[in-house]
């Protein structure tokens, strides 16, 4: 095995603080895959205190402290921000940071359009947020926003705002979701064939490829609303022509991709995090690649199971398709347990997020599955069964996804480590938070309770489900504070973090912490998909002819 490196770059690294103007206007993709997550974070605060409002007033029966209105505008914002603001802008955001670096590149393919991708989403959210001080303020129409409710002008120009939010925000995924692609495309390192590429990278790849397809739908469903409420253009109405269950498709073609566009990227985050704390090489990883590059084609056939009850869809046809998805998703976890299997783990807050996204994400897998079939579906339809599969696939599966690549990558961002200590009591609370305010949900759907609902009878069955789960939110939001707080002591204490604290497989392993302005000073050898574990591990006998092999075909 040769033990040489490639140089890419040798200028001494700039460690000089950045000042505001520099952030502004910088394309430097880790700062603007920072400027991402911090913003992302801000929107899941802001998206989790309307939750919590939601829930303070549904602890008890009868109208509390919120309007029927208010509690609808809530609504309207919390899914809105949690699904776009969030969930689906934090994956790219990681993308940013982390694809450059996973693929051996100095910087995204197009930094300025990079730049103004950010920029675009960033106003989009504003746009959105802005609808509070409009006439009639924010629109209480749902996250779904179906006419006719949506269509017409009583809901103001909050509408018209929510709308060219909803616009730009999807301009932007579009923009990261092309410059995501070429970097991996066209910008790879000598040895760096798709087939070494890091799962992570895979899945951003595929999810970009997901966001090209689907939101271009969901934008002209944007279009056609807005020329619906100001020129007339009856799209939704059928007293003209139009449908308002065309509208439901073009949603759902967006909204059911979207979700596998929102989880691909944090499924990527623990097959990325699951081998290094397993201390062992991923299995399957063929089969992994492969498994999203069928639930990416699956989800594009499922979006009418959304619509099961409108008796305007082939109920058989989606049903299949929703249950066949199941499959690839399967694939995944077999391979999580086949990686761990007579592993040596190691539990650090990492991997027990990865864990806690597994057993969340796998209950709302089978609920999914049960909702696949339409006779289960009428029932629940519309109920909080409904919001509980809901919560377990993205609240449950993103969240955790999202809090274990923040305490695997932050040493490798900012140089120092989190607290180990206090990244267990996060998890803790986080974990048993979510599983009191989501899984008494499922009991509600059970006896009957209606989703998008500000009240309920007492004596029905429904309090003490309602009062657990609000507990529990309030349990997520301290674990949530907990968090922000090992952020702010890590700052403080700046404990060293080392280059390569976890041992970890990939390529931003081999550079420092923080990585420099253009991210490597050299490159290992790259001959399988883990090149940092073959060249820190080079002298092993056993890595040596794991490397021998993997670079049998490698032609460069």
């Amino acid at each position: 095995m040769t033990t040489t490196v490639e140089v890419i770059r040798d200028e001494p690294e700039e460690r000089q603080r950045a000042g505001l103007l520099e952030w502004l206007t910088t394309t430097n993709h880790k700062r603007i895959g920072l400027l991402y997550i911090v913003t992302t974070f801000f929107f899941f605060g802001v998206g989790g205190i309307e939750a919590t409002l939601m829930r303070t007033e549904l602890m008890r029966p009868g109208l509390q402290f919120l309007s029927r209105q208010q509690y609808n505008e809530l609504f309207t914002l919390h899914g809105l921000t949690m699904i776009l603001l969030f969930v689906t802008s934090m994956g790219l955001g990681l993308a940013n940071y982390f694809v450059p670096l996973h693929v051996g590149a100095p910087d995204m393919a197009f930094p300025r359009m990079n730049m103004l991708s950010y920029w675009l989403f960033l106003t989009g959210g504003i746009t959105i947020y802005l609808s509070f001080f409009a006439p009639h303020g924010v629109p209480g129409v749902g996250w779904t926003m179906y006419p006719p409710l949506s269509d017409t002008r009583t809901q103001g120009p909050g509408m018209d705002m929510v709308i060219m939010g909803l616009l730009l925000t999807s301009a932007s995924s579009i923009m990261t979701a092309v410059n995501i692609m070429a970097t991996t495309f066209m910008l790879r390192a000598p040895g760096m064939t798709m087939w070494r590429v890091p799962i992570f990278t895979w899945n951003l790849v595929i999810t970009s490829l997901m966001v090209l397809i689907a939101f271009p739908p969901f934008a002209v469903f944007l279009a056609e609303l807005f020329v619906d409420r100001h020129f007339g253009g009856h799209f939704f109405d059928p007293s003209h022509g139009g449908s308002a269950i065309l509208a439901q498709h073009l949603f759902w073609f967006f909204g059911h991709p979207e979700v596998y566009i929102m989880i691909l990227p944090f499924f990527g985050v623990v097959t990325e995090i699951v081998p290094v704390f397993s201390r062992k090489p991923l299995f399957g990883y063929s089969g992994m690649v492969l498994a999203s590059m069928c639930i990416a084609a699956l989800s594009m056939s499922v979006w009418a199971h959304h619509m099961f009850t409108t008796g305007a869809v082939l109920n058989p046809f989606f049903s299949i398709m929703s249950l066949l998805i199941a499959v690839p998703t399967g694939v995944k976890f077999f391979n999580w347990i086949g990686t761990m299997w007579k592993g040596s783990i190691r539990l650090a807050p990492p991997m027990l997020f990865c864990l806690g996204f597994m057993s969340n994400f796998l209950i709302g897998g089978i609920t999914g599955v049960m909702l696949a079939a339409p006779p289960f579906d009428y029932e629940a339809q519309d109920t909080y069964w409904l919001v509980a599969h809901f919560h377990y696939v993205l609240a449950g599966g993103a969240l955790f996804g999202v809090m274990a690549a923040f305490y695997y990558w932050f040493p490798k961002v900012y140089g120092y480590m989190l607290n180990k200590r206090l990244g267990y009591w996060v998890f803790a609370l986080q974990f048993v938070g979510f599983n009191m305010a989501i899984w008494p949900m499922f009991v509600m759907g059970f006896r009957g309770m209606p989703r998008r609902v500000v009240d309920y009878p007492p004596n029905v069955g429904l309090n003490t489900p309602n009062f657990v789960s609000t507990i529990g939110a309030y349990i997520i939001a301290i674990g949530t504070i907990l968090f922000l707080v090992d952020l702010v002591l890590a700052f403080r204490r700046k404990v060293p973090a080392g280059d390569n604290p976890w041992d970890g497989h990939t390529l931003e392993w081999a550079t420092t912490s923080p990585p420099p302005e253009h991210n490597f000073h050299w490159l290992p050898p790259i001959r399988s998909e883990r090149p940092t574990f073959d060249w820190v591990h080079r002298d092993d006998p056993l890595v040596q002819a794991a490397s021998h092999r993997g670079g049998m075909g490698d032609s460069s």
